[in-house]
């Protein structure tokens, strides 16, 4: 589904009462973190995207990496740094513009500091033949030259970071492409090295969002208990980050250090339950009758498809989307009949979500046999419960009691109406929010068990809720890398100092 963009925002006072030497460590427990390790459709807009994860990837590269602190021969000069983000549905490219006073690199989030565009197809796409990637990273290229003057491109690094969408892909096809986008990055003439190009944990991909929207807020080094966890809704996967009491297996257990304070995560990536994927997946399971939830109907002969709104043709229905979505539609069409019920298909995709629970050994499974403790404190969600809940017109803090009114609303409608009404959406968007809007109630409220007025969750996208711009407008970061314990360490500096 298409991002809204971020605006910039003043700053935080909740921000200065750190002290001077909070330092940031992170220690994962039984591995490693690996911080790095349709026809074309672009989105020119020249605002950065409002994505958690995005600016969650940009401070741990940056700040915790030391991108922009060492060696920098341009204090007090204009510089630019380039990252690419490969997604689950699209890659988007952002250049970024910055000068270094005081040994402190200064953002400019406006319209001229931060640009960005986004190509579809994602890099998965490219699975059957992984050569034809380099269509789309040039495209993105292109754009990044022209946004960075010539003298430049030797001085300007950029790096590749895939996310749940390559994940999916076999490991000999994920490195088939990482390699056809190295070959073009080594040729940008912008500075490249390999590794610069990895596919991120999904561990990774929440635990970074745990700690940008925690820094942002002020309550990362102080109590645990006052933190706030993310549950993060992507196209191909979804992640759950939080500080739990209840006791964690090792391979869900991750600490962040800062300062004085010591926090147990939990934090884990459900692959294949990303909104895009779910959707694909439930209709894969009708189609093999592994869930049933509506007697087949009589005239059509077809299974009952309860998420998709009734009057569209799966046969016919193909302007505004994207060819793969198109060869789908082809496999859908003699074999699903669209209904649109909202309770039907909350049902279905609470099966879904339970599919493969037999198979847990833990003491308890909430979604498959994945191991989640009880949630408890604070919570952002975000991503497509970001773009669903705004959809719906939904308030931040109550948008999933409201949801399930505005989702049987919306599935009952018949498509042709849902076309007249909606004119600007494509039809590939349009077609996703009665599944989106049935299928985050199943995973919060029927699965996570988080009540329906519980205003302890709420959803944010837009890094302006959360206050993760003032980190960039203004940074007190220092990273120091400590010889004696081979780790960097970032350090709030006081705001007046």
């Amino acid at each position: 589904m298409r991002r809204l963009n971020a605006k910039p925002v003043v700053d935080d006072p909740s921000l200065s009462h750190k002290g001077p030497m909070d330092s940031l460590k992170f220690r994962p427990i039984n591995r490693s973190t690996n911080l790095f390790s349709k026809g074309p459709q672009v989105n020119t807009k020249n605002t950065p995207r409002s994505n958690l994860f995005l600016f969650s990837v940009v401070f741990i590269s940056f700040a915790l990496l030391g991108w922009l602190f060492f060696g920098s021969k341009n204090v007090g000069q204009k510089n630019f740094r380039v990252l690419i983000d490969g997604g689950s549905t699209g890659t988007r490219i952002h250049v970024f513009e910055y000068w270094v006073k005081n040994g402190v690199p200064e953002f400019d989030f406006g319209k001229d500091g931060l640009v960005s565009l986004r190509v579809t197809p994602g890099l998965s796409a490219f699975a059957d033949d992984p050569e034809k990637v380099s269509g789309s990273m040039n495209e993105l290229l292109e754009f990044a030259k022209k946004r960075v003057p010539k003298e430049y491109w030797g001085k300007t690094e950029i790096r590749l970071m895939a996310t749940a969408g390559l994940r999916l892909v076999d490991g000999h096809v994920q490195e088939e492409i990482l390699e056809a986008c190295q070959k073009v990055l080594r040729g940008s003439g912008f500075i490249f090295s390999n590794h610069w190009a990895s596919v991120i944990s999904g561990s990774d991909e929440g635990l970074y969002a745990w700690v940008v929207a925690n820094y942002a807020r002020g309550t990362l080094g102080g109590d645990p208990e006052q933190t706030t966890g993310i549950i993060e809704l992507g196209g191909a996967s979804a992640q759950v980050t939080f500080v739990s009491s209840d006791p964690v297996p090792p391979e869900f257990s991750r600490i962040v250090r800062f300062g004085n304070s010591s926090y147990n995560l939990y934090s884990h990536s459900l692959l294949h339950y990303g909104q895009n994927v779910a959707f694909n997946l439930l209709k894969e399971s009708l189609l093999k009758k592994e869930l049933t939830v509506a007697a087949d109907s009589v005239q059509t002969k077809k299974q009952i498809d309860p998420c998709t709104p009734q009057g569209y043709e799966y046969d016919k229905s193909s302007q505004g989307l994207s060819p793969t979505s198109i060869l789908e539609n082809r496999r859908y069409s003699p074999d699903l009949h669209p209904s649109g019920n909202f309770s039907e298909c909350r049902s279905a995709s609470l099966k879904l979500l339970q599919k493969g629970k037999e198979e847990c050994s833990y003491k308890h499974c909430s979604i498959g046999s994945t191991f989640i403790p009880r949630l408890k404190g604070k919570f952002l969600a975000t991503e497509n419960f970001f773009h669903t809940s705004k959809f719906f017109g939904l308030a931040p803090r109550a948008f999933l009691s409201n949801l399930p009114m505005a989702g049987e609303k919306y599935c009952q409608e018949d498509w042709s109406m849902l076309k007249r009404k909606h004119p600007s959406l494509e039809d590939e968007d349009l077609l996703r929010f009665c599944f989106s809007s049935a299928y985050i109630v199943a995973l919060l409220h029927d699965t996570l068990e988080i009540a329906m007025d519980d205003h302890r969750i709420e959803y944010a996208s837009q890094a302006t809720q959360v206050g993760l711009l003032t980190l960039w407008r203004k940074p007190q970061l220092k990273t120091i890398y400590d010889l004696e314990k081979g780790k960097y360490i970032v350090t709030r500096v006081g705001r007046y100092s």
